[in-house]
């Protein structure tokens, strides 16, 4: 991890987290936001990722992952912006720990989805 910061005709840009990921052999940029998932914030990691496309990756290796983390986001946004594609994912992080009911279903449906991807 570094911290990292991009300059686009004098203006700064600042990164809130770059990792270079030796399996997959490209960089991932974590982008995280405290509120709920945006339009914009698709644009801002498509601008960084392309950046980081044209000036960071190095032969060998393959073009740079997204990933936006969010306080609430929405599925069916998600969805139209057909983001895997265009190698951009967002998760949703936690503010409090969920009931345990609660959490233990949302494990139980994340073995499922994996499985059924396999």
């Amino acid at each position: 991890m570094r911290t990292a910061g991009i300059t686009v005709d004098g203006e700064d840009f600042y990164l809130d987290l770059l990792f270079y990921h030796r399996r997959l052999r490209r960089l991932v940029v974590i982008d995280l936001k405290l509120g709920k998932f945006a339009p914009a914030d698709v644009g801002q990691m498509e601008f960084y990722l392309r950046w980081l496309k044209k000036h960071e990756m190095r032969p060998g290796e393959d073009e740079p992952l997204g990933l936006i983390l969010c306080a609430e986001k929405s599925d069916e946004r998600i969805e139209l912006f057909e983001l895997a594609k265009r190698g951009i994912r967002v998760g949703e992080y936690l503010t409090e720990l969920p009931p345990k009911k609660l959490l233990e279903q949302k494990l139980h449906d994340a073995v499922r989805l994996a499985q059924a991807r396999l």
